[in-house]
């Protein structure tokens, strides 16, 4: 792994759009890969990825307005599942980004089949990792959390006690999503939009609303038609995201493969990142 090349020594970019700025990094050239995160994370998901792949390919890193977003959104924005959708795709059209590989984890995979299922033509391949899809969105497991966060009280007063370390590893934080643990100080850049900014929560609740799994099952009628060369990289372990819903997926698809990544849980980006990175390196080139 090339130790120079980081998503923090990137410059931080920002792209304006209709509904507020995106704040992203870039690094590396080449072939563009485009990493899409989950809820209530950001960018740095895919912190220990991206140097292995940055030699190689150019590497763009959005932090999206899922809830761990630094700058809020306009009051009036749609941040619906397919209005997130469309940011992203918005995001690859303003940096002129064609025939891009995304690369997407939970919610933002999700997002990513929403969009490669109304604008087929913006993805030209897609990696799913584990993830929303069918009628898994939110999981049973999250659904507490849209029901207490969907309101402005509930959700500050969750960000308020994940301030308590030992309470993230809890199932219904990141316990059944990162095998192997977050250091505390990613954890806490995740947590702090929420924390500071009451713009920022009125943000989250919004997006906690609107999800559900009508969108997803949508997408999934519409992804019969999408014949873009597909990998779900898939953890044996997810406790969130059952395994027998990649190969589902997979044979809804007309050109995708399913590869089991062992030793890791939902986040594979971050419990297994050289395995994720071989895996994508492949792929795209």
């Amino acid at each position: 792994m090339t130790e120079n090349l980081t998503i923090d020594s990137a410059t931080e970019k920002t792209i304006d759009l209709e509904p507020g700025p995106i704040h992203y990094r870039e690094v590396g050239s080449g072939k563009p890969l485009v990493f899409i995160h989950g809820l209530l994370v950001n960018g740095l998901l895919w912190r220990k990825v991206v140097p292995a792949l940055a030699p190689t390919f150019r590497c763009i890193v959005p932090d999206l307005p899922l809830g761990s977003h630094r700058t809020p959104m306009s009051p009036d924005a749609d941040l619906s599942p397919p209005g997130l959708a469309k940011i992203i795709g918005d995001f690859l059209d303003k940096l002129e980004i064609e025939n891009a590989t995304l690369v997407a984890n939970d919610t933002g995979g999700a997002l990513t089949q929403i969009l490669a299922a109304t604008k087929p033509e913006r993805i030209g391949r897609m990696v799913l990792t584990p993830c929303d899809m069918f009628d898994n969105f939110l999981p049973t497991l999250f659904q507490p959390l849209q029901a207490v966060g969907g309101s402005p009280f509930g959700l500050a007063v969750l960000a308020q006690l994940m301030r308590i370390n030992a309470l993230r590893g809890l199932p219904l934080a990141f316990g059944f999503l990162a095998k192997h643990g977050i250091e505390k100080s990613v954890a806490d850049r995740y947590l702090q939009p929420t924390l500071k900014s009451a713009r920022i929560r009125h943000d989250t609740n919004k997006i906690l609303r609107g999800i559900s799994s009508e969108h997803t099952m949508k997408a999934a009628e519409g992804l019969k038609g999408f014949d873009r060369p597909t990998l779900l990289a898939w953890a044996s372990e997810d406790r969130v995201f059952p395994l027998d819903h990649a190969h589902r997926m997979a044979s809804i698809l007309a050109n995708a493969r399913v590869e089991v990544i062992d030793d890791s849980y939902s986040f594979v980006p971050e419990d297994q990142p050289e395995k994720l990175a071989a895996l994508i390196a492949d792929f795209a080139a």
